[in-house]
């Protein structure tokens, strides 16, 4: 178990789309979630470059907790699995896209998406 992300450079990351990537003071990336077929955003979450590494070369999206401070892979725990079919990056190298087909809930509070419970209400 890791306790901080793993630094730039010290991953198996191809050193090609490291240098591309433009991350947060603490080494992350966003990682917006997208059902492949339908275009439903799912979940937001982040990637350094061993999450991100994983995430390229096992088809299953990995994330870094920021509040568990370590990597997990989406549906190890709750059989809620993403599997990978694309992954881009913003023409920022700031976040990335990850279209997946998404097995179950996406979010961990059981909805299919992290934002369909709290829809804000917008000035008329």
């Amino acid at each position: 178990m890791s306790t901080s992300p793993a630094a730039p450079g010290s991953t198996a990351l191809d050193q090609a789309i490291a240098a591309r990537l433009k991350r947060t003071p603490d080494g992350l990336l966003p990682a917006v979630a997208q059902q492949y077929d339908t275009g439903e955003v799912l979940m937001l979450g982040w990637m350094d470059d061993e999450a991100l590494h994983r995430t390229l070369t096992t088809g299953r999206c990995t994330y870094w907790s920021r509040s568990r401070a370590e990597y997990w892979v989406k549906g190890d725990t709750s059989g809620h699995f993403q599997h990978v079919k694309q992954v881009a990056l913003d023409c920022d190298g700031d976040t990335l896209l990850v279209k997946v087909d998404q097995v179950g809930a996406a979010c961990h509070t059981g909805d299919r998406t992290c934002f369909d419970a709290d829809v804000l209400p917008l000035a008329q």
